[in-house]
């Protein structure tokens, strides 16, 4: 039934299908990159929440296309319910989504079991963390084989893949870029232990070399300690501090070593963020952010980083979700209108220009601030010297009420 033998797995060779859920690589850096591990790292952590919390703060609606060529949201259907405020009996919403999206940042795969009526209808979504395996049978079809049971079918099955070499299974990011992030890694791990071993001082003091040595080590600790007390911490600072016997401070720098550590630490952390797309100011690099620029590279996070995700799970939800009978009429969408909205001053300037020009009503601005509609705001406006083109110019004539609006600005 299945054509398992002529794959090798992502994460196990020769265990047959891709394999999801378990596994890692090592890396050249010698650490074992797993998403757990990978999940540790801040910048990693940074850019999968970011996206995973984004997507799962959208709005979510099941849409009914009209008759009229408009689009009605389906909230009698009963799929709406799972999606907007039940997706199984635990979770809400935001947590499957996030969930979800989490999975398919780490392991390029998220995977839910569909729990079904008997007519077909969706009535709840559970993921799965268990090692799923993906088979492709003679319908070239994929099928699910979830910790080592039967196989099941792809209609009781929710899969979002990333990019996919096989098209049947996403590739995980933590696996394609072991190397990066075992070498960012590599570089915390030498950080923490030159802080466990290693001794940083702020500054020494020096004796002459003529003068008679300490025998003494209490007395060496005694003169360090007084020191301290004295000038040592916050409270001390600016003192002026009197040395005899020709003793002298000398303080300590940062050594190259460790001005190149810190740069070393920023250089992984760009390197995540290239992984994902993320802009570097949403991680915390601010090197090369400006007031002039931050908004727009925000803008550019939502229509290069963050709509090919949520183009993903859109469209698998219709095709897992949605009956082959339903999908001309309904369809999924997430709102992300809000994200793209920019600064208050430069929406209420595009208002006014597309309100002017009839393109947008004042219910159509009021829904997009997330306002209720009022009365007798549906009217589109057209300016007076603007024409239909469709139309000859001589037959053109002006309505009752064009007459009378000029009739009334004339008087």
């Amino acid at each position: 039934m299945f054509f398992s033998q002529l794959f090798g797995s992502q994460s196990t060779p020769g265990s047959g299908g891709w394999l999801s859920g378990i596994g890692g690589a090592r890396s050249e850096a010698g650490q074992i990159v797993t998403p757990d591990t990978a999940l540790a790292l801040t910048a990693l952590q940074n850019c999968v929440t970011l996206l995973a919390e984004s997507i799962a703060q959208l709005p979510l609606e099941l849409y009914r296309r009209t008759a009229e060529g408009q689009r009605e949201v389906a909230r009698d259907h009963s799929l709406y319910r799972v999606l907007a405020w039940e997706p199984n009996e635990w979770q809400t919403p935001f947590e499957y989504r996030e969930q979800g999206q989490i999975a398919a940042g780490l392991r390029g795969n998220a995977i839910s079991l569909i729990d079904r009526d008997p007519d077909g209808t969706v009535t709840a979504l559970y993921p799965v963390t268990d090692p799923v395996q993906v088979l492709r049978g003679n319908d070239r079809k994929p099928y699910y084989r979830i910790n080592g049971a039967e196989p099941i079918p792809q209609r009781m099955v929710h899969h979002v893949r990333w990019i996919s070499l096989n098209s049947y299974f996403g590739l995980s990011p933590i696996v394609l870029h072991a190397n990066a992030i075992g070498h960012a890694q590599a570089i915390r791990q030498y950080a923490g232990k030159s802080f466990l071993n290693g001794t940083a001082l702020s500054g020494v003091i020096e004796r002459p070399r003529e003068s008679p040595p300490i025998k003494e080590q209490s007395a060496v600790d005694k003169l360090v300690d007084e020191w301290q007390r004295k000038y040592g911490g916050s409270e001390n600072a600016k003192k002026v501090a009197l040395l005899q016997e020709g003793m002298t401070f000398k303080p300590l720098s940062m050594t190259n070593v460790d001005a190149d550590l810190i740069a070393a630490l920023k250089l992984t952390s760009l390197e995540i963020a290239r992984i994902y797309k993320v802009p570097p100011h949403m991680i915390g690099e601010l090197d090369k952010a400006t007031f002039s620029n931050i908004e727009h590279q925000a803008i550019q996070f939502v229509i290069y980083t963050l709509l090919p995700w949520i183009k993903r799970h859109e469209q698998a939800m219709m095709r897992d979700f949605l009956l082959p009978s339903e999908r001309a009429e309904y369809y999924i969408e997430f709102n992300v209108s809000g994200l793209l909205r920019g600064d208050q001053s430069s929406r209420f300037a595009a208002y006014a220009v597309a309100r002017q020009w009839g393109w947008l009503s004042v219910n159509d601005i009021r829904r997009l601030e997330n306002l209720p509609p009022i009365a007798g705001g549906d009217v589109y406006l057209q300016p007076l010297n603007m024409i239909n083109a469709a139309m000859p110019p001589t037959s053109v004539k002006p309505t009752a009420e064009q007459v009378a609006e000029i009739e009334g600005i004339v008087q």
